[in-house]
């Protein structure tokens, strides 16, 4: 199969995503003149100045699978920490400009995607458990599902039932598992969540409502994202099982 870094000969044995997630992460890198490939080197990043960065992404790390990544900055900030575009940048350097700039990392996130085969499958599938699009005629079901799940971890995954896009699978009549989408930072990524009653998992009961979701969205249009932390092996465990391929680890600028 052929890579998916564009400015990368090397990489193989990655997967090959859409042009939608190829040119949202690296379409400033492939406009930026200064930048003519990722470094092949894990860790090594490449620098991209980019002044239309909102202020909460005015530093931003992406860092591809395999491969090195991009380091893309507002030219104000490449100031500040004394980058140049074009040039790579290894962690102890950046520790050291982000010191120097007196900004810190928030934290990197994991981001996965389904790769183009995998589209393929997923869009010819067919559920092999009760899963079905939830609505508001299903309110007593959801709300009977919060009031028995952990309420920290109905925080962390954000489903509600009032989100753009919301699926549920049902074992005895009752919802066990609840998934839910919105549309992500003005793009056509479909960013997912998923909770599971402590009760019922590990039956494959998430596996099969991430997949259901994401073939829904598909057919409307949008690409699925599915983010965790980097420290969350259970949620990335579950991307994986439920057919995604890792794209990158993103990470952003700690707010202010």
């Amino acid at each position: 199969m052929t890579s998916t870094n564009p400015f990368n000969s090397q990489a193989d044995e990655t997967p090959t995503f859409s042009k939608i997630v190829t040119d949202y992460w690296l379409g400033q890198a492939a406009r930026d003149t200064h930048s003519a490939s990722v470094p092949e080197e894990p860790g090594r990043l490449r620098i991209v100045l980019d002044p239309d960065l909102p202020r909460s992404r005015r530093i931003m790390r992406l860092d591809l699978a395999n491969v090195g990544g991009l380091l893309t900055l507002t030219p104000e900030m490449a100031k500040r920490m004394n980058l140049a575009a074009g040039s790579e940048i290894g962690q102890a350097e950046l520790e050291q400009a982000l010191h120097q700039a007196n900004e810190n990392m928030n934290g990197a996130d994991l981001l996965f995607y389904y790769a183009e085969c995998d589209q393929t499958t997923l869009r010819e599938e067919t559920p092999t458990v009760s899963v079905r699009q939830l609505t508001a005629e299903d309110a007593q079901a959801f709300a009977a599902f919060v009031a028995a799940a952990p309420e920290d971890e109905m925080d962390e995954a954000f489903v509600e039932l009032d989100h753009w896009l919301v699926f549920g699978c049902f074992a005895a009549d009752r919802l066990v598992a609840a998934a839910s989408m919105y549309p992500w930072s003005g793009t056509t990524f479909a960013d997912v969540g998923i909770i599971t009653l402590p009760d019922f998992r590990g039956q494959g009961y998430a596996r099969q409502t991430v997949r259901a979701i994401c073939a829904h969205a598909l057919e409307l249009g949008y690409e699925p994202q599915y983010r965790c932390r980097i420290d969350h092996t259970a949620s990335a465990a579950l991307a994986g099982a439920a057919g995604f391929s890792r794209f990158a680890t993103w990470d952003v600028v700690e707010e202010d």
